[in-house]
């Protein structure tokens, strides 16, 4: 059985509303970008990223969990988290790394914002390979390791007399400007196919009571 079959069958068992908000917003997601969060120890900085990229169609949140863990709180997420992909970095030893050189595995420039970063900002950013946006914990930023290994570093432009926004502001101004611009772009930054398929097969799994005994039962039926 085809993840396709197997999508058709499970939506037998979900409403109608939710499957037509499958089919209307899986085409908006994108792994063209991706939001790589290092350290973050507030809850609530941690649940608005995730909010924010759920709302802009970033499907992937890559979450480096060295010194601090990552804890959301649900009265921000409201539920977010239940539909992108979080791909938590928290062994022993050198998370920041292992998660880089996935990362850059896969093809992704290595973005991290700075405030001292030159004249890159999101505006200007170039969209024509996949980035990964980085950004590092509250007070101190990024890593030396994080910046020692970008490929791109990035500013946001300020105009006050403070020298850095809060983390979830940054991440939003960032992943918005971008995502704009990627959207009117033509860069290929929509799921093919393949993946579009298996984003809304692993969306219904999360919303069908018992789905993996529903599936094996659609298998041994065939």
């Amino acid at each position: 059985m085809t993840d396709k079959e197997l999508y058709e069958r499970l939506c037998g068992f979900i409403t109608d509303n939710k499957r037509e908000l499958f089919e209307r917003i899986a085409p908006m997601r994108t792994r063209h970008i991706t939001a790589v969060l290092e350290d973050i120890y507030q809850p609530h900085n941690a649940s608005a990223v995730v909010r924010t990229c759920d709302l802009l169609g970033v499907q992937d949140m890559h979450i480096i969990e060295n010194r601090n863990k990552f804890t959301v709180n649900p009265d921000v997420t409201l539920g977010s988290s239940k539909w992108i992909d979080m791909h938590r970095w928290r062994e022993k030893g050198d998370n920041t790394q292992r998660c880089v050189q996935h990362l850059k595995q896969q093809g992704y420039a290595i973005v991290v914002t700075s405030p001292h970063a030159p004249d890159i900002t999101p505006a200007t950013v170039p969209l024509d390979r996949p980035l990964a946006f980085c950004f590092g914990t509250e007070l101190t930023g990024a890593s030396d390791a994080l910046m020692d290994q970008s490929d791109i570093r990035l500013r946001i432009p300020m105009h006050g007399f403070t020298e850095s926004y809060n983390i979830s502001v940054s991440a939003a101004i960032v992943l918005y400007t971008v995502m704009e611009r990627l959207r009117a772009s033509p860069v290929p930054w929509q799921l093919d196919d393949e993946a579009l398929i298996a984003l809304k097969l692993d969306w219904a799994r999360k919303v069908v009571h018992s789905a993996q005994h529903l599936e094996q039962r659609f298998r041994e039926a065939e």
